[in-house]
C-alpha cells in the first residue's frame, strides 16, 4: 500500500523551484497559501516523515512525541487527499461519451460537493499546522520582586497568587515550594511547583519581566510609579532524569515561622535540604506536613540542580550563552498591567491589550486566552521557519543535481 500512497503524494505536490521569497507564503493573517511550492514542499515533507517513523518496529521517545505531533497535519492531508483523487475520477468520468444528462447532472453535482468539503479541509489543515502542541510535565516557578521596593514587593505577591489561581483554574496540580514575605504584606520572593497538561508550553510564556504602573497603595494622592517583578520558569526533572544519593544530600527539620496557627507553629513541619557535593539549600515550611515539604524541597532541588547542569553545558559550549535565569529574559518587558487605565498591555507577537486588569489578575479566562494566542503565534513562526528550512535545502539539493 505504500507505493501506491507515495505516488498519489507525488502527484499531488508537485514542487517547483523554491525561489520565491518566504513571505509569498503566508498572508498578514496568520494562513499560509497552500499552492505555494515551499508550502506545498514542507507538507509533502510531512507525509513522508510520518510514513517512515510509522513503519518503524521499534520508535524512541522522540520519534514517539514526534509522530504524536504531526498525526493531526497528516490525517487532514490524507483527507485531501482522497478528495483530489475523488475529484480526478469524476474528471475522466465525465470525459466518457455517450454519457446522458442525468448523469453529467449527478457528476457535476458530486464535483461540487467534493470542492466544497476541499475548501472546508483546506480551513481544517491551517488550523492544525498551527495548534500548539501540548505535553504533560512540571516546572518550578518562581516571582522575584524587583525595581521599585515595596511597591515591587506588593505586585509580586500580587503575581505569585495570579499563578496560583490560574494553576487551581486550570486544573493543574500546584505546590507552594517557598515564600519570602515583606513588612507590609509583599514578598521578596516566592516559588511554586506546578504540573499537569500543557504546562511546560503555557507557564514558559510567563518568564521575562513583568512591569506595573499604578499609585503605590503605601502613598495617598501620590503620583503614578513603575515597578518591576521577574518571573523564572525552570522545567522539572523527574526522579529518573536526575537521580540524587542519599549519601548527598543532608535533612533538617524545624519548627515552621511565620503566618499558620497553632499546628504550623508547635511541629516539626519545615524541611532543609542541603545538597552536599553542590551546597544548594532548598527550603519548604508551607505546608503542615512534614512527608509533603520534604517532597516539595526534593521536587524544587532536583529543578535547581538540573539547571546548574544545563547552565554548564551552555557555558562549555557557548560562553556567551546564558540560560533563563540571569539571561536577558529578565531584561525584557514582556507585560505591563498599567492600572490607572484599567488595561494589561502583552509586548510580543501574538500578544495585544486586555482592558480588564481585575479580571486578568484573577487568573482565569483571560490569561488563558493570551497565552493560547501567543502559543498559536509562536507556532506559526515555526511554521515559517520550518518551510524557509526545507526550501533551502530543496533548493540545494537542486542546484547539486544541476
Amino acid at each position: 500500500m505504500l507505493l501506491p500512497k507515495m505516488t498519489i503524494i507525488r502527484s499531488l505536490f508537485k514542487i517547483g523551484r523554491p525561489s520565491l521569497l518566504l513571505r509569498q507564503c503566508y498572508s498578514s493573517e496568520n494562513s499560509l497559501k497552500l499552492s505555494e511550492p515551499a508550502v506545498q514542499k514542507y507538507l509533502r515533507h510531512l507525509l513522508l516523515e510520518h510514513e517512515e517513523i510509522l513503519i518503524k518496529s521499534r520508535r524512541n521517545d522522540a520519534e514517539v512525541k514526534r509522530l504524536r505531533e504531526i498525526k493531526p497535519v497528516v490525517q487532514v492531508l490524507e483527507e485531501r487527499i482522497a478528495l483530489f483523487d475523488s475529484i480526478e475520477n469524476l474528471k475522466e468520468l465525465n470525459k466518457k461519451e455517450n454519457q446522458d444528462d442525468e448523469m453529467k447532472k449527478m457528476v457535476k453535482e458530486e464535483a461540487q460537493i467534493y470542492l466544497a468539503r476541499l475548501k472546508e479541509v483546506d480551513n481544517d489543515l491551517q488550523s492544525v499546522l498551527f495548534q500548539p502542541y501540548l505535553t504533560e510535565g512540571g516546572i518550578l516557578l518562581e516571582v522575584t520582586a524587583g525595581a521599585g521596593g515595596q511597591e515591587a514587593m506588593l505586585f509580586a505577591r500580587e503575581l505569585f497568587e495570579l499563578y496560583e489561581a490560574y494553576a487551581n483554574f486550570k486544573e493543574w496540580e500546584v505546590n507552594i515550594a517557598s515564600i519570602e514575605k515583606s513588612d507590609i504584606g509583599g514578598i521578596r520572593k516566592g516559588s511554586m511547583l506546578i504540573k499537569g497538561i500543557g504546562v511546560p508550553e503555557l507557564m514558559i510564556l510567563e518568564a521575562g519581566v513583568h512591569r506595573v504602573q499604578r499609585i503605590p497603595a503605601t502613598e495617598k494622592g501620590g503620583r503614578i510609579h513603575t515597578s518591576t517583578v521577574s518571573v523564572a520558569v525552570l522545567p522539572q526533572p523527574s526522579e529518573i532524569e536526575l537521580d540524587i544519593p542519599d549519601r548527598d544530600i543532608s535533612i533538617e527539620t524545624k519548627r515552621a515561622s511565620g503566618a499558620g496557627g497553632q499546628h504550623v507553629n508547635t511541629t516539626d513541619s519545615a524541611v532543609r535540604i542541603t545538597h552536599l557535593p553542590t551546597g544548594t539549600v532548598v527550603d519548604c515550611q508551607e505546608g503542615r506536613s512534614q512527608i509533603k515539604n520534604r517532597e516539595i524541597a526534593m521536587q524544587k532541588l532536583r529543578t535547581l540542580l538540573l539547571q546548574k547542569q544545563e547552565e554548564e553545558q551552555t557555558s562549555k559550549i557557548n560562553a556567551e550563552r546564558k540560560s533563563q535565569v540571569g539571561s536577558s529574559n529578565r531584561n525584557e518587558k514582556i507585560r505591563t498591567y498599567n492600572y490607572p487605565q484599567d488595561r494589561v498591555t502583552e509586548h510580543r507577537p501574538g500578544g495585544g491589550t486586555v482592558h480588564n486588569l481585575k479580571a486578568f489578575m484573577e487568573g482565569g479566562d483571560l490569561l488563558e486566552e493570551l497565552q493560547e494566542s501567543l502559543l498559536r503565534e509562536a507556532r506559526y513562526q515555526t511554521v515559517l521557519s520550518e518551510i524557509e528550512e526545507f526550501s533551502k535545502k530543496y533548493g540545494q539539493e537542486e542546484a547539486s543535481t544541476s
